[in-house]
């Protein structure tokens, strides 16, 4: 027999051992029933004495039994009586590993869930909906997964919640009223719509990612509430291109973008209206030199970009400051804005 796998999850070896005490006790019973069977008992008689036997339950003997068959039936208690407790044990277990221990581990997950605020909500556990897990965890955010397989999400090391992403009562339990954005990276684009619009009608204001497949598809999420679409195949040809044109350009956005080993990276800081830098110009607001980050652009209230500004240029409340540096200038540049 094959060894267990140390990831396998608890209650299913726990519900294998069940089954296997199972086969024990059904093993020991035909045993009993086929002896008695040879000490002249009937197979009824020989199937019920076996059985009262093996449970020891104590209605004695149906029929008076010689040496041997005293003899034979103080083996088959013994080991019944053993079968039998382990039989118990493991059905005890399977309770304990199943039931019990799924509802207080639900209840822990839900109370996890109930106290984050920011989070990112993923919903989709398949490749996209993984990459982009990783990628956000890496970055030091919440990630809160929903998919209707509860078996996919098993031992997956992140808060989920097992249920279909287009209902209400799912994306609440997710925690949408406190969530920083979602992103919907279900298998279909008909699922990625419903999300998308359920979302929206809970939270006018989320941030909403949506997975397309079709490029009919975009304009239609757009429509039903989407802030950004990505279609995989296109951005996944596009970087193939990039690297064929630009190798090294494409690089080193791709390191600075996703490489935590690098000093460097890119960094988006919202300019409130209480800003001391709202009205003034790069050359007076002094990013530079008060925090040593790089602006490269500056992506204006109405969408537009402002890309590589002059120092003339001015700060305007709502713009967004696309800016590059360490960790450190990334830090002083939020802190300075705010």
């Amino acid at each position: 027999m094959a060894a267990p796998s140390r990831s396998e999850h608890p209650s299913v070896r726990a519900t294998r051992r069940l089954r296997m005490a199972l086969g024990a006790v059904a093993s020991v019973c035909a045993v009993g029933t086929v002896g008695y069977r040879a000490f002249g008992f009937g197979w009824l008689d020989a199937l019920y004495q076996a059985v009262t036997t093996v449970t020891t339950v104590g209605f004695g003997e149906i029929r008076p039994l010689g040496p041997g068959g005293r003899l034979f039936t103080i083996v088959l208690i013994l080991l019944g009586t053993g079968t039998v407790l382990y039989a118990l044990g493991a059905a005890f277990e399977a309770v304990l590993e199943g039931h019990v221990r799924d509802h207080y581990g639900r209840r822990r997950m839900d109370r996890t869930i109930a106290g984050m605020e920011g989070h990112i909500i993923v919903c989709g556990w398949g490749r996209v909906g993984r990459a982009l897990a990783a990628f956000v965890e890496s970055g030091h955010h919440d990630v809160v997964v929903i998919d209707s397989d509860a078996e996919r999400l098993a031992g997956i090391g992140l808060p989920y919640v097992v249920g279909d992403a287009t209902e209400d009562d799912t994306l609440r339990a997710a925690g949408i009223g406190r969530a920083r954005a979602l992103v919907a990276a279900l298998d279909t684009d008909a699922g990625n719509l419903f999300v998308t619009v359920s979302a929206r009608a809970i939270r006018p204001e989320l941030f909403i990612v949506a997975r397309a497949r079709l490029d009919a598809t975009e304009e239609k999420l757009r429509r039903a509430g989407a802030d950004r679409v990505v279609n995989p195949q296109r951005i996944g040809g596009a970087r193939m291109a990039a690297f064929v044109l630009q190798p090294n350009v494409a690089e080193f956005v791709d390191v600075v973008m996703h490489d935590g080993r690098l000093e460097f990276r890119l960094e988006e800081v919202r300019v409130p209206a209480s800003s001391p830098l709202a009205g003034r110009s790069l050359r007076d607001a002094h990013v530079r030199d008060r925090t040593g980050a790089l602006v490269l652009a500056l992506r204006r209230a109405d969408g537009s970009f402002t890309t590589n500004p002059e120092p003339d240029d001015r700060i305007e409340p709502g713009d967004v400051l696309i800016a590059v540096g360490t960790e450190q200038q990334l830090a002083r540049l939020t802190s300075f804005v705010a």
